[in-house]
Protein backbone atom coordinates (compact mmCIF):
# COMPACT_ATOMS: atom_id res chain seq x y z
CA UNK A 1 0.00 0.00 0.00
CA UNK A 2 1.42 3.41 -0.62
CA UNK A 3 1.92 5.78 2.01
CA UNK A 4 -0.29 8.87 2.50
CA UNK A 5 0.86 12.25 0.81
CA UNK A 6 0.66 15.87 1.73
CA UNK A 7 -0.35 17.26 -1.09
CA UNK A 8 -1.12 21.04 0.50
CA UNK A 9 0.90 21.78 3.43
CA UNK A 10 -1.63 24.32 4.77
CA UNK A 11 -0.84 24.57 8.19
CA UNK A 12 -4.66 24.64 9.50
CA UNK A 13 -5.83 24.93 12.85
CA UNK A 14 -9.11 23.23 11.99
CA UNK A 15 -8.94 22.02 8.50
CA UNK A 16 -12.24 20.20 7.80
CA UNK A 17 -15.58 19.62 5.01
CA UNK A 18 -12.65 18.99 2.28
CA UNK A 19 -15.41 18.81 -0.87
CA UNK A 20 -13.85 17.93 -4.31
CA UNK A 21 -15.37 19.95 -6.97
CA UNK A 22 -15.14 17.54 -10.08
CA UNK A 23 -15.80 20.18 -13.17
CA UNK A 24 -12.37 22.25 -12.21
CA UNK A 25 -10.36 19.81 -10.13
CA UNK A 26 -10.35 22.09 -7.24
CA UNK A 27 -10.39 20.66 -3.38
CA UNK A 28 -11.85 22.82 -1.14
CA UNK A 29 -12.09 22.78 2.42
CA UNK A 30 -12.58 24.97 5.30
CA UNK A 31 -10.19 25.87 8.63
CA UNK A 32 -12.93 26.14 11.09
CA UNK A 33 -10.60 27.83 13.43
CA UNK A 34 -9.40 30.40 11.06
CA UNK A 35 -12.48 31.60 9.65
CA UNK A 36 -11.32 30.63 6.24
CA UNK A 37 -12.42 28.67 3.37
CA UNK A 38 -9.40 27.42 1.06
CA UNK A 39 -9.29 26.39 -2.70
CA UNK A 40 -6.67 24.59 -4.14
CA UNK A 41 -6.87 23.81 -8.01
CA UNK A 42 -4.41 20.42 -8.20
CA UNK A 43 -3.58 20.46 -11.60
CA UNK A 44 -1.85 24.41 -11.57
CA UNK A 45 -0.94 23.50 -7.63
CA UNK A 46 -2.51 27.24 -7.20
CA UNK A 47 -4.43 27.81 -3.65
CA UNK A 48 -6.28 30.85 -2.74
CA UNK A 49 -7.81 31.68 0.90
CA UNK A 50 -11.15 33.60 1.84
CA UNK A 51 -11.53 34.84 5.23
CA UNK A 52 -14.90 35.26 7.07
CA UNK A 53 -15.77 37.27 10.34
CA UNK A 54 -16.82 33.89 12.26
CA UNK A 55 -16.65 30.31 11.88
CA UNK A 56 -17.34 28.12 8.60
CA UNK A 57 -18.52 25.07 9.89
CA UNK A 58 -19.36 23.44 6.52
CA UNK A 59 -20.22 23.89 2.28
CA UNK A 60 -21.83 22.39 -0.44
CA UNK A 61 -21.79 23.70 -4.36
CA UNK A 62 -24.22 24.84 -5.63
CA UNK A 63 -26.20 23.77 -8.80
CA UNK A 64 -26.10 26.97 -10.31
CA UNK A 65 -22.07 27.76 -9.69
CA UNK A 66 -21.87 29.31 -6.25
CA UNK A 67 -21.91 28.02 -2.66
CA UNK A 68 -24.23 27.58 0.43
CA UNK A 69 -22.20 27.57 3.77
CA UNK A 70 -23.13 27.33 7.27
CA UNK A 71 -21.31 29.57 10.16
CA UNK A 72 -21.90 29.90 13.80
CA UNK A 73 -24.61 32.73 12.70
CA UNK A 74 -26.95 30.70 10.33
CA UNK A 75 -26.76 29.76 6.84
CA UNK A 76 -25.59 31.87 3.95
CA UNK A 77 -25.10 31.11 0.26
CA UNK A 78 -22.15 33.39 -2.47
CA UNK A 79 -22.51 33.05 -6.01
CA UNK A 80 -18.35 32.56 -6.48
CA UNK A 81 -15.57 32.12 -4.17
CA UNK A 82 -15.46 36.21 -3.53
CA UNK A 83 -19.04 36.83 -3.64
CA UNK A 84 -20.84 38.87 -0.86
CA UNK A 85 -22.63 36.73 1.31
CA UNK A 86 -26.55 36.58 1.12
CA UNK A 87 -28.26 35.31 4.29
CA UNK A 88 -30.25 32.26 3.69
CA UNK A 89 -31.40 31.13 7.47
CA UNK A 90 -30.53 32.64 10.62
CA UNK A 91 -29.82 30.94 13.41
CA UNK A 92 -32.15 30.56 16.38
CA UNK A 93 -30.03 28.50 18.80
CA UNK A 94 -27.74 30.29 21.05
CA UNK A 95 -24.73 31.35 19.13
CA UNK A 96 -22.58 31.60 22.17
CA UNK A 97 -22.68 27.58 23.15
CA UNK A 98 -23.35 26.59 19.39
CA UNK A 99 -22.03 26.31 15.56
CA UNK A 100 -22.20 24.45 12.77
CA UNK A 101 -20.07 21.75 12.08
CA UNK A 102 -20.32 18.99 9.44
CA UNK A 103 -22.60 19.02 6.73
CA UNK A 104 -23.05 18.18 2.99
CA UNK A 105 -26.02 18.05 0.45
CA UNK A 106 -28.44 15.51 0.23
CA UNK A 107 -29.13 13.25 -3.41
CA UNK A 108 -31.97 15.63 -4.13
CA UNK A 109 -29.73 18.60 -3.52
CA UNK A 110 -31.02 19.78 -0.34
CA UNK A 111 -28.10 21.35 2.53
CA UNK A 112 -27.85 19.47 5.73
CA UNK A 113 -25.77 20.57 7.92
CA UNK A 114 -25.23 19.54 11.56
CA UNK A 115 -24.23 21.50 14.67
CA UNK A 116 -22.07 21.26 17.43
CA UNK A 117 -22.84 22.55 21.18
CA UNK A 118 -19.43 23.52 23.08
CA UNK A 119 -21.02 22.97 27.08
CA UNK A 120 -20.88 19.21 26.31
CA UNK A 121 -23.34 19.00 29.30
CA UNK A 122 -26.13 17.86 27.21
CA UNK A 123 -27.22 16.36 23.72
CA UNK A 124 -27.71 19.26 21.98
CA UNK A 125 -26.52 19.81 18.88
CA UNK A 126 -28.98 19.08 15.97
CA UNK A 127 -28.60 17.74 11.98
CA UNK A 128 -30.79 20.74 10.18
CA UNK A 129 -32.04 20.31 6.42
CA UNK A 130 -32.27 23.20 4.23
CA UNK A 131 -34.16 23.39 0.84
CA UNK A 132 -36.68 26.41 -0.81
CA UNK A 133 -35.68 28.72 2.17
CA UNK A 134 -37.15 26.36 4.59
CA UNK A 135 -35.61 24.51 7.64
CA UNK A 136 -36.25 21.29 9.32
CA UNK A 137 -34.88 19.95 12.20
CA UNK A 138 -33.66 16.08 11.51
CA UNK A 139 -32.33 14.95 14.76
CA UNK A 140 -31.17 16.58 17.80
CA UNK A 141 -29.52 14.16 20.42
CA UNK A 142 -25.67 14.75 19.77
CA UNK A 143 -22.44 16.79 21.14
CA UNK A 144 -20.61 17.21 17.91
CA UNK A 145 -22.42 16.72 14.41
CA UNK A 146 -20.26 14.22 11.85
CA UNK A 147 -19.94 12.26 9.27
CA UNK A 148 -22.83 12.97 7.08
CA UNK A 149 -22.90 10.97 4.30
CA UNK A 150 -25.29 9.07 1.96
CA UNK A 151 -25.03 5.12 0.57
CA UNK A 152 -24.93 4.61 -3.27
CA UNK A 153 -28.67 3.88 -3.69
CA UNK A 154 -29.86 6.95 -1.84
CA UNK A 155 -31.56 5.49 1.34
CA UNK A 156 -29.17 4.81 3.87
CA UNK A 157 -28.03 8.37 5.69
CA UNK A 158 -24.85 8.59 8.12
CA UNK A 159 -24.33 10.89 10.78
CA UNK A 160 -21.12 10.50 13.46
CA UNK A 161 -21.50 11.68 17.40
CA UNK A 162 -17.82 12.35 17.72
CA UNK A 163 -17.51 12.23 21.77
CA UNK A 164 -19.68 9.53 21.83
CA UNK A 165 -17.30 7.46 19.47
CA UNK A 166 -21.08 6.21 17.70
CA UNK A 167 -21.84 6.61 13.56
CA UNK A 168 -25.84 6.09 13.67
CA UNK A 169 -27.60 5.02 10.64
CA UNK A 170 -30.96 5.99 9.18
CA UNK A 171 -33.41 5.14 6.64
CA UNK A 172 -33.69 8.10 4.03
CA UNK A 173 -36.37 8.93 2.17
CA UNK A 174 -34.91 11.25 -0.72
CA UNK A 175 -38.39 12.32 -2.61
CA UNK A 176 -39.82 13.30 1.12
CA UNK A 177 -36.54 14.20 2.59
CA UNK A 178 -37.62 12.45 5.85
CA UNK A 179 -35.05 10.61 8.34
CA UNK A 180 -36.26 7.74 10.57
CA UNK A 181 -35.22 4.44 11.91
CA UNK A 182 -32.48 5.77 13.79
CA UNK A 183 -29.75 2.71 14.98
CA UNK A 184 -26.14 2.44 15.51
CA UNK A 185 -23.93 1.59 12.69
CA UNK A 186 -20.40 1.23 14.54
CA UNK A 187 -19.34 1.97 17.72
CA UNK A 188 -15.65 2.90 18.50
CA UNK A 189 -13.75 1.98 21.32
CA UNK A 190 -12.67 5.01 24.12
CA UNK A 191 -8.89 5.58 23.66
CA UNK A 192 -8.02 5.17 19.92
CA UNK A 193 -9.97 7.55 17.60
CA UNK A 194 -13.29 8.73 17.30
CA UNK A 195 -15.43 8.94 14.42
CA UNK A 196 -14.98 12.24 12.74
CA UNK A 197 -16.03 13.53 9.10
CA UNK A 198 -16.41 10.69 6.75
CA UNK A 199 -17.73 9.75 2.82
CA UNK A 200 -19.34 7.03 1.09
CA UNK A 201 -17.50 5.19 -2.11
CA UNK A 202 -19.25 4.23 -4.91
CA UNK A 203 -19.13 -0.13 -3.32
CA UNK A 204 -21.04 1.50 -0.23
CA UNK A 205 -18.09 1.24 2.19
CA UNK A 206 -17.99 3.95 5.03
CA UNK A 207 -14.76 5.83 5.87
CA UNK A 208 -14.36 7.70 8.75
CA UNK A 209 -11.58 9.50 9.49
CA UNK A 210 -10.22 8.94 13.28
CA UNK A 211 -10.16 12.20 15.04
CA UNK A 212 -6.80 11.34 17.71
CA UNK A 213 -6.63 7.86 16.00
CA UNK A 214 -4.15 8.83 13.74
CA UNK A 215 -6.07 6.92 11.04
CA UNK A 216 -8.83 6.41 8.34
CA UNK A 217 -10.58 3.34 8.54
CA UNK A 218 -13.15 1.81 5.81
CA UNK A 219 -16.35 0.00 6.67
CA UNK A 220 -18.25 -2.12 4.82
CA UNK A 221 -21.76 -1.40 4.69
CA UNK A 222 -22.69 -4.51 7.37
CA UNK A 223 -20.48 -2.53 9.62
CA UNK A 224 -17.36 -4.38 9.79
CA UNK A 225 -13.76 -2.73 9.89
CA UNK A 226 -12.25 -3.68 6.41
CA UNK A 227 -9.02 -1.58 6.41
CA UNK A 228 -7.29 1.20 8.22
CA UNK A 229 -5.12 3.89 6.45
CA UNK A 230 -2.31 5.31 8.48
CA UNK A 231 -2.32 9.60 8.75
CA UNK A 232 1.02 11.07 9.62
CA UNK A 233 -1.42 13.49 11.57
CA UNK A 234 -2.61 12.83 15.32
CA UNK A 235 -6.00 14.40 14.58
CA UNK A 236 -7.48 13.18 11.02
CA UNK A 237 -10.84 15.55 10.69
CA UNK A 238 -12.45 13.96 7.36
CA UNK A 239 -12.30 12.75 4.03
CA UNK A 240 -13.41 13.33 0.31
CA UNK A 241 -12.87 11.28 -2.94
CA UNK A 242 -11.55 13.21 -5.83
CA UNK A 243 -9.15 13.14 -8.30
CA UNK A 244 -9.44 12.29 -11.95
CA UNK A 245 -10.67 9.24 -11.62
CA UNK A 246 -12.37 9.69 -8.13
CA UNK A 247 -9.96 7.32 -6.79
CA UNK A 248 -8.37 9.80 -4.44
CA UNK A 249 -8.70 9.66 -1.02
CA UNK A 250 -8.20 13.09 0.77
CA UNK A 251 -7.89 13.57 4.19
CA UNK A 252 -8.16 16.94 6.46
CA UNK A 253 -6.22 17.75 9.50
CA UNK A 254 -5.95 19.28 12.68
CA UNK A 255 -3.09 21.58 14.00
CA UNK A 256 -4.40 23.56 16.88
CA UNK A 257 -4.61 20.17 19.30
CA UNK A 258 -1.22 18.84 18.36
CA UNK A 259 0.55 18.70 21.35
CA UNK A 260 4.56 20.21 20.81
CA UNK A 261 6.09 16.50 20.75
CA UNK A 262 3.07 15.75 18.30
CA UNK A 263 4.12 18.37 15.84
CA UNK A 264 7.78 17.61 16.08
CA UNK A 265 6.86 13.67 15.33
CA UNK A 266 3.96 15.10 12.79
CA UNK A 267 5.23 18.63 11.25
CA UNK A 268 2.78 18.74 8.58
CA UNK A 269 -0.45 18.24 10.24
CA UNK A 270 -2.98 21.04 9.35
CA UNK A 271 -2.31 19.71 6.12
CA UNK A 272 -3.83 17.63 3.62
CA UNK A 273 -3.12 14.64 2.94
CA UNK A 274 -4.03 12.20 -0.21
CA UNK A 275 -3.61 8.18 -0.69
CA UNK A 276 -4.44 6.57 -4.03
CA UNK A 277 -7.12 3.86 -3.04
CA UNK A 278 -9.16 0.83 -5.25
CA UNK A 279 -12.00 2.15 -4.35
CA UNK A 280 -13.82 4.94 -6.23
CA UNK A 281 -16.07 7.87 -4.64
CA UNK A 282 -19.35 8.74 -5.66
CA UNK A 283 -19.85 12.86 -6.92
CA UNK A 284 -20.37 15.19 -4.58
CA UNK A 285 -24.14 16.69 -4.74
CA UNK A 286 -24.99 19.95 -5.38
CA UNK A 287 -27.38 22.62 -3.58
CA UNK A 288 -30.68 23.24 -5.33
CA UNK A 289 -31.93 26.14 -4.06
Amino acid sequence: MTEMRCVLDAKAKLAECPRWDEQTQTLYFVDIDSFALHAYHLPSESHKVRHFDEEIGCFSLAQGGGFIAAFRSGVYTFSDFDAPLTSYWQADYDVTTTRFNDGRCDPAGRFLAGTMYAPKDAFAAGLYQFEKGQQRLLDQAAWTSNGLAFSPDHSIMYYSDTPNHIVYQFDYDVSTGVASNKRTFIEFPRGNGRPDGAAVDRDGNYWSALYQGQRVVKISPAGDILAEYPVPATYPTMVAFGGKDMNTLFVSTCRAAQSAEELEQFPAAGGIFALDVENEGQIEFRFAG
